[in-house]
């Protein structure tokens, strides 16, 4: 392995999970190109399926955070939490939401996926789609790393999407995926553990 392989492997051995950031604005220009390095990410017939709503301002940040807020107090209500785990955990939510500098939301649009004649393959086609939506997040959180900024994948909109639609007035062809929280990092996580290669691949 040359020295190029090796360092660019110890980059992407080296993104951590950052949920705590300065409260630092990160500029337009890093954003857009951030987001010009993830378009290139692999898609399902290359359809590019992938929206980016970038939220960076305090009050769309907090209806945000709060209209999922609400949808998370309605069901943990429904499970019978008790009223104090139920406040702390609406309280975690806005917070983690509100105190990230960005806030890129990733949504799939419907328009770009492939038409198929039967159900079996307009499923295939719908979660291929997904998938491609999924490789673009990694590759935002890898460009990020590369920018000096670290990330978190949320996937709240999966729970309350129609609190997440409603909060950004998407569009009806969109359907919101995850959130990335980005910024520069406050913190220093440990690394975390993984199981071996060894034990997840098989060799036919």
């Amino acid at each position: 392995m040359d020295n190029m392989s090796s360092d660019l492997h110890t980059f992407l051995r080296s993104r951590r999970s950052i949920r705590h950031f300065k409260q630092v604005s990160v500029s337009n220009d890093i954003i857009q190109r951030i987001l010009e390095t993830a378009t290139w990410a692999p898609s399902a017939h290359n359809q590019q399926p992938w929206r980016f709503i970038i939220v960076t301002t305090d009050e769309a940040k907090m209806h945000l955070a709060e209209s999922i807020a609400a949808k998370f107090q309605k069901d943990m209500t429904k499970d019978r939490l008790s009223a104090a785990i139920i406040q702390a955990r609406v309280q975690k939510t806005i917070c983690r939401a509100t105190q990230a500098p960005v806030i890129i939301v990733l949504c799939l649009n419907r328009k770009k996926v492939k038409s198929q004649p039967d159900r079996v393959r307009r499923q295939a086609e719908l979660l291929m789609s997904v998938q491609s939506v999924a490789m673009t997040g990694l590759q935002i959180l890898l460009a990020a790393h590369a920018e000096g900024l670290g990330g978190n994948w949320i996937c709240w909109p999966l729970f309350a999407t129609k609190e997440t639609r409603g909060a950004l007035g998407l569009a009806s062809e969109l359907d919101p995926q995850a959130m990335i929280f980005l910024g520069y990092p406050a913190e220093t996580p440990e690394i975390p553990s993984r199981i071996s290669v060894q034990d997840m691949i098989s060799y036919l």
